[in-house]
């Protein structure tokens, strides 16, 4: 079951293209992940539609920075809403069924912002801190019933977004992209390398393997050594 935004014809061409390529069911779920109501209706339909609720990825997320004085009052709810609240609203959904089953994963995305902080992001740092202790507070209450929850926290990840905005401050500036793009990494990490959407796949994959089964209520660092220090 498959949630997020976009065009359409993007979304089905990626649905269809996942159910071609691994020959299982794939469906999507327009649910708003402000709504907890929305929520609560997409897992439903996964159980109904799907033959259960086995394991649960939690990566929605938006993003806007400010210093706290200037951030506004709809920035801050939105973002507690989607980054956080989402989260938790799918897992008191998804949960009953895991328990019932004997046999569940939830993978909660947070960031190297739910472990270290960074300024003009008050919101979501404070949403990603929020999910790494509502993982582990998961971790401890399920301990015993075959359903684990861990979260992971990325550092930089190049995605789209990522290289169209260093595209357009390599542009803003006169600079060349690997520059900028040097530049956007060494900030932050020692590693001076960017983390694949692929790879936070393969790690969401090993933690709802059985070679996990024991590891819970963790936050899981891929972030280029940024919060070793």
């Amino acid at each position: 079951m498959l949630n997020g935004f976009g065009p359409a014809d993007e979304i089905e061409k990626l649905r269809s293209g996942m159910a071609s390529q691994h020959g299982v069911q794939v469906r999507y779920s327009a649910a708003d992940m402000t709504k907890p109501s929305d929520i609560a209706g997409m897992v439903a339909a996964a159980h109904d539609e799907l033959g259960g609720v086995h394991i649960l990825v939690n990566n929605a997320g938006i993003q806007f920075t400010a210093n706290i004085e200037d951030f506004p009052a709809e920035r801050w709810d939105a973002i507690i809403a989607i980054n956080l609240s989402a989260a938790f609203h799918a897992m008191h959904a998804a949960i009953p069924h895991m328990k019932a089953g004997g046999w569940g994963r939830i993978v909660n995305i947070a960031s190297a912002h739910g472990l270290v902080a960074s300024p003009q992001k008050a919101a979501y740092v404070a949403a990603k801190h929020g999910i790494v202790g509502l993982t582990k507070v998961a971790g401890i209450e399920l301990a015993n019933t075959g359903v684990t929850a861990n979260a992971i926290c990325p550092g930089w990840v190049l995605t789209p977004l990522v290289e169209k905005q260093i595209s357009d401050r390599a542009t803003k500036e006169g600079r060349t992209v690997e520059d900028v793009r040097h530049e956007l990494l060494a900030e932050k990490q020692p590693m001076l390398q960017f983390s694949t959407p692929e790879e936070i796949g393969a790690l969401t994959v090993f933690l709802c393997s059985d070679n996990a089964k024991t590891i819970t209520g963790v936050p899981l660092s891929i972030d280029g050594g940024w919060t070793a220090g």
